[in-house]
């Protein structure tokens, strides 16, 4: 409530999901990039500290349900999910740059305009219909299938939706422009 608390929000914020994803990216394989590993490791907490940043400056004058670039804890999702998902592969070159590709990705879709939904519109404190409650619990069955792969394939999910969803939107004017004159 008190400006203190935002500012160590802030802060625990960029740590959770800006520092730590960044350290935990590094030690699953970047590192063995050299300076390239820790460029995109610096790379991707630069960007979380930027949108974190951002947020709270739009936070107080903005009135849209959507937020401004990829949210900090699915980036985080995505970096950490990567390392999480595939502990168990044998370690290669391409591996460790597939990481450090969607590392900087993650990063450069946290500083974006893209759009993405904040789902604020959805009220859970009224009346909520059976299929909603039904689709949760489903949902928390097949996650715990393969907690690691289906979280990173969510947030991969989340993380591309708003970019295709704009090229999308960008080609299909370029094309009605096109064919309208």
């Amino acid at each position: 409530q008190s400006d203190f608390g935002r500012q160590y929000d802030s802060l625990s914020d960029m740590v959770s999901f800006g520092i730590a994803p960044a350290v935990v990216a590094y030690g699953w394989g970047l590192g063995n990039l050299g300076k390239f590993g820790f460029a995109a490791a610096f790379v991707y907490s630069s960007c979380a500290a930027l949108r974190l940043a951002r947020y709270n400056v739009q936070a107080e004058t903005s009135g849209s349900n959507d937020f401004t670039g990829l949210p900090s804890p699915v980036g985080a999702a995505l970096v950490a999910g990567l390392g999480w998902s595939t502990h168990a592969l044998t370690m290669s070159f391409e591996l460790v740059i597939v990481g450090m590709l969607v590392t900087v990705a993650g990063g450069l879709l946290m500083v974006s305009n893209f759009k993405y939904s904040g789902f604020k519109e959805i009220d859970f404190r009224g009346k909520v219909p059976f299929f909603v409650i039904f689709s949760v619990v489903m949902g928390f069955i097949v996650i715990s299938i393969d907690p690691a792969r289906i979280l990173f394939a969510i947030a991969l999910i989340f993380s591309v939706y708003a970019p295709v969803k704009a090229f999308y939107i960008y080609g299909k004017r370029r094309l009605s422009g096109f064919y309208g004159q």
